[in-house]
């Protein structure tokens, strides 16, 4: 018999629900922070492995904001999702849901960035909002920046802060500032006016809250990526920059977006105007940082995984902003001690630097950095001292290899003829180890310089790497060899998902090599042979395979063959005609189909005979349906003009045709529909001339065609009037429609109708001229008769 409910009963049922969420939610973020947690990091709750050598500071306790009661959590969470659906009726409606929320949150900022739930809100709302909501934002939390940076939500709303907040200095400094702040949230009349602060001291006061921490923040989990994001704001440099980009957050930080922020952020894109002030904070930031750090903790930051990302951009901005004799740069004489010369000494600090980083994996990412941004000087012994006499050995590591292609892309022709003389022998050891990236490296930097025959050494090199058949240069390169089942049957999870990143890197890079060999004329010949060498079956493969594989056949149909003109129809023959149905529902194949539409259907170099195209068509009309259930095959359909080919296949032929006039290739369907109305209009106009006009052209013409007495004919009169007569009934003026033109010449037949007879009064025109011309001419004539009789009466006499 069950036992009757009691009131203690349910309290203790409610408690024991109440906690299991909370024990959830904490094995969740447990998880999310084992996800989140970047390579070779320890645990906050672990030693930390070289922060306690790096400086002697404390972290700073954790300041707690509170917490959003349920109907605030409510509001913000309702409010994210639909700033996420963005399904307002127009983008006035959405900005004033944008300044409802804004006004929502004030005084609770603090709350909403700190919170799990809610700090996505604060980032849309922060993409979203103009230079007045920002300042707010920035007076809102001034005073805990310290410990907004360190935390693990609120310092994503940082970072998007002061990214967002970047174009407004430039706008500053323009003069485009609005002078005061009206408050319309107390009391909603707008009488509480303050002077507008500056985006510059908001940033400036902002590194003061920061200034005493930064040695401890370089090697923070959260707090090191919104410095870097921090210095580079202050620096001016391009914020979309790809190099940029890797700098400033880590593969796993999600990608927190809202509809209209890309027109909010077009302030911030390309070079930016900063300050003085900032140049000299960033000056100050570099020195204070590395004021205390001795050479062996900077050896261990370097190779700090947190430290390193964030030393690279300190060093990167020491080198660009000390370029004067006035201001030298401290970090690369720190790094470097009595650089240059110290670097011919292999047993000075500045040499054991290099050559312990250049193998480490981590360092050696500073080891790029130095090689790219070193004054000529130091650049120059390095790699006369290091890296030139054993670059045959750096290029055959995976780590090494790195800083070997950044000093390959500096070196001049000189020094590069010698470094390829070097490397050239061990090319077929390099492609076995795919260091595909370093052969590209070494193709371009000889085009660039003029080594043709670096480049024959080069290719001869690879295509013995690869194999003696043609086709093996792309099986090689792109991972197309035949599959074979494994011996045991079965893998690991991840051991499948690690080979599977690997491939594709591998790939990529061999993708790209390919790509390479196609803007240099005799590798180019080589890589189009290896093509029409593969089976319909491997190109199909490689057209699936990935996007840099797909890349591979799309570079190939845009580049002009010179030597090769059928090129493009048996590549097309081989794999688009038999396979075009898979191609069309492919994520990455379709792209083929869609490059296939640009090939001229006439040329010499680059062409796709007009009957394939149809024939490509064709296909992809009986699959119709299919296409239209994927967005790939949409894509095509759209890329092809499918409902056209449908409905007006005579339009569709002439817009294919289109492709082969590039000057014309603008031209729409219906500028060439106008074309053959132009003719039937001028018939047309032919037809509706007036009777009286065409007595008086056949007149003149016989007249003036008509021999004279004495043989002699003018040649000059009767085919102008012949030649001009018929293209005088169908000129048209500039700026002139055909289907207005009949129009015009019944206006002109009503107004030539006058007189109570009815007769028709011509306009002067060239006909009237001509008519004059002609009896003009005739009465010459006649007087030339006359005195030649007159002579020969003379004579008679």
């Amino acid at each position: 018999m069950p036992k009757p409910r009691t009131k203690r009963g349910e309290e203790r049922k409610r408690k024991r629900n109440d906690d299991q969420p909370a024990a959830n939610a904490s094995k969740r973020s447990r998880r999310e922070d084992l996800e989140h947690e970047e390579p070779g990091h320890a645990h906050p709750e672990q030693p930390a492995l070289y922060g306690d050598s790096l400086h002697h500071e404390e972290a700073p306790e954790t300041e707690f904001f509170g917490m959003l009661n349920e109907e605030e959590q409510e509001y913000f969470r309702h409010a994210d999702e639909l700033l996420e659906l963005n399904q307002f009726p127009s983008p006035d409606d959405r900005g004033l849901f944008i300044t409802s929320v804004f006004n929502e949150a004030k005084g609770k900022e603090l709350k909403i960035a700190s919170s799990q739930s809610c700090s996505r809100l604060m980032e849309r709302l922060i993409q979203l909002a103009d230079t007045a909501q920002k300042k707010q934002l920035f007076a809102a939390f001034a005073g805990h920046f310290l410990s907004l940076v360190q935390h693990r939500f609120a310092s994503h709303c940082c970072e998007a802060l002061f990214l967002r907040s970047a174009g407004a200095v430039s706008e500053d400094l323009g003069g485009d500032t609005v002078s005061f702040v009206v408050d319309t949230t107390k009391g909603g009349n707008g009488a509480e006016v303050s002077p507008a602060q500056s985006m510059e001291s908001l940033f400036l006061e902002t590194l003061d809250e920061l200034e005493g921490s930064l040695a401890f923040l370089i090697t923070d989990r959260f707090a090191s990526h919104t410095l870097r994001v921090l210095l580079l704001v202050l620096s001016g440099r391009p914020l979309d920059d790809a190099a940029a980009k890797t700098l400033l957050k880590s593969k796993k930080k999600e990608n927190v977006s809202v509809a209209g922020a890309a027109a909010a952020d077009e302030a911030n894109h390309g070079p930016r105007v900063v300050p003085e002030s900032f140049t000299m904070a960033v000056q100050k930031i570099i020195s204070d940082s590395m004021e205390n750090v001795d050479a062996t903790s900077l050896r261990v930051l370097a190779k700090h995984p947190i430290g390193n990302p964030t030393l690279q951009l300190l060093l990167e901005l020491d080198l660009t902003l000390n370029k004067s004799d006035d201001h030298k740069p401290t970090l690369l004489f720190r790094l470097l001690p009595d650089a240059p010369k110290s670097l011919g000494d292999e047993s000075s600090e500045a040499s054991e630097f290099i050559n312990g980083m250049v193998y480490d994996q981590i360092g050696s990412r500073l080891v790029e950095t130095l090689i790219t941004h070193a004054p000529g000087k130091v650049f120059k012994a390095m790699n006369q001292n290091i890296f030139l006499p054993r670059i045959q050995g750096y290029v055959r590591n995976d780590v090494s290899c790195y800083p070997a292609i950044r000093v390959l892309n500096r070196l001049g022709k000189d020094d590069l003829v010698k470094a390829v003389a070097q490397i050239e022998p061990t090319i077929p050891q390099l492609v076995s180890k795919t260091r595909y990236n370093v052969i590209r490296t070494l193709f371009e930097r000889c085009v660039a310089r003029g080594l043709n025959d670096e480049v024959k050494k080069l290719n001869k090199g690879l295509k013995e790497g690869c194999g003696p058949q043609p086709a093996d240069l792309i099986r090689t390169l792109c991972l197309l060899q035949d599959d074979e089942a494994a011996p045991d049957g079965k893998k690991k999870k991840q051991d499948t998902t690690q080979l599977a990143r690997n491939e594709y890197a591998i790939q990529s890079h061999g993708a790209q090599l390919l790509t390479t060999l196609f803007t240099i004329p005799g590798p180019a010949k080589g890589v189009q042979e290896a093509l029409l060498a593969l089976p319909g079956a491997q190109l199909l493969k490689l057209a699936q395979a990935s996007m840099p594989a797909v890349t591979v056949l799309t570079t190939a149909f845009n580049t002009s063959c010179p030597n090769n003109p059928g090129f493009h129809k048996t590549l097309t023959s081989t794999l688009v005609l038999p396979h075009t149905g898979a191609l069309a529902t492919s994520q990455y194949g379709h792209n083929i189909l869609t490059t296939l539409v640009e090939v001229p259907s006439k040329g010499k170099e680059r062409s796709l005979p007009f009957h394939m195209k149809e024939a490509v068509m064709d296909k992809l009309g009986q699959m119709e349906a299919e296409l239209r259930s994927s967005w790939m095959g949409r894509s095509v359909w759209r890329s092809w003009k499918g409902d056209m080919w449908k409905t007006r296949r005579g339009d569709w032929k002439v817009w294919m045709r289109e492709v082969d006039v590039p000057a014309q290739g603008t031209m729409s369907a219906n500028k060439v529909a106008v074309k053959g109305r132009r003719e039937n209009g001028r018939e047309k106009a032919m037809d509706e001339q007036p009777a009286s006009a065409e007595v008086v052209v056949e007149e003149t013409v016989a007249e003036e065609t008509e021999p004279q007495e004495n043989g002699d004919v003018m040649d000059v009169d009767g085919p102008e009037a012949v030649e001009e007569e018929p293209s005088e009934a169908v000129a048209l003026e500039d700026g002139e429609s055909l289907e207005a033109k009949p129009k015009k010449d019944k206006k002109k037949k009503k107004k030539d109708k006058t007189g109570a007879d009815g007769e028709v009064k011509e306009k002067k025109s060239k006909k009237d001229k001509k008519d004059k011309k002609g009896k003009k001419g005739k009465k010459e004539k006649k007087e030339k008769k006359a005195k030649k009789e007159v002579v020969a009466d003379e004579e008679k006499e």
